[in-house]
């Protein structure tokens, strides 16, 4: 039986995991759904990966979101819970620990783009479509959409977007912010590994300390992020990394850090 989802090591730190589905636009199903989640709880207990990179296969479609095809056949009640599943299953991808860089192939519509603003960065090939066209089947982006897509490129775009279900390209997206980069589709994979590696180099427990202080600080006023900032930092100080980190800065030579 084809795996649902492929999950592979790049340069010991990286993962990567790759939506398998080419031939139904990388949708959704709840078999594509479960994988997924086993492979987040993997992820969440290896220490080595620092970085997550997710993606589609084919050059098409990053993902179409929900199977509507599986979604049809479904009573009211079934529909409801599928909904729940894939929220609570961005928002697991959300609360990883460590970075994670939606590596756009191809189309990012409605669910797609949910799976997308659940991760810390985008990157997109040019020419991608990117939208949460639910509103034209009388639903709206129950996946996050309404609240991820507000906070990222604000309220007023973000109502536009979703009240006229219509799409932007990537060279669009970049320019509001929807998106970080955009790439070809000959570069898109090596040049995401490129941005990875820019963030691998860094002290691992340093990155999940920032991603954390930077998500958990973002409702509340800034005093309150500041004082959760400081809490954080903190918890750096007696790390074999910061020490590491200074050796490495005193003697000029590139700093080894083993996570601890």
């Amino acid at each position: 039986m084809t795996s649902l989802v492929h999950f592979s090591i790049q340069d010991d730190h990286i993962g990567i995991m790759t939506l398998n589905r080419p031939a139904q636009a990388n949708a959704l199903s709840a078999a594509m759904l479960e994988e997924i989640n086993q492979t987040i709880q993997e992820i969440k207990h290896d220490e080595n990966i620092r970085c997550l990179l997710m993606t589609g296969a084919g050059a098409k479609v990053f993902c179409a979101g929900a199977d509507l095809k599986e979604r049809r056949l479904m009573t009211e009640q079934e529909a409801k819970e599928a909904v729940l599943t894939i929220q609570q299953t961005f928002t697991d991808i959300e609360s990883l620990p460590v970075p994670v860089i939606a590596v756009i192939n191809g189309h990012a519509l409605g669910g797609g783009l949910e799976l997308a603003l659940a991760c810390d960065l985008r990157i997109a090939r040019a020419g991608a479509a990117l939208g949460l066209p639910e509103t034209g089947l009388a639903i709206l982006p129950g996946a996050g959409g309404t609240q991820r897509l507000p906070r990222l490129i604000g309220p007023g775009k973000a109502k536009e977007m979703i009240f006229t279900g219509t799409s932007l390209r990537a060279e669009e997206a970049v320019q509001i912010g929807l998106i970080e980069r955009i790439s070809t589709v000959d570069s898109l994979m090596n040049d995401a590994i490129t941005f990875a590696k820019q963030i691998t180099k860094n002290g691992p427990i340093a990155l999940k300390e920032a991603k954390q202080a930077i998500q958990s600080s973002l409702d509340h006023d800034l005093q309150t992020g500041l004082t959760k900032e400081y809490e954080a930092y903190l918890r750096l100080i007696h790390t074999e990394d910061r020490l590491e980190g200074l050796k490495a800065f005193q003697e000029k030579r590139t700093p080894y850090y083993r996570g601890k």
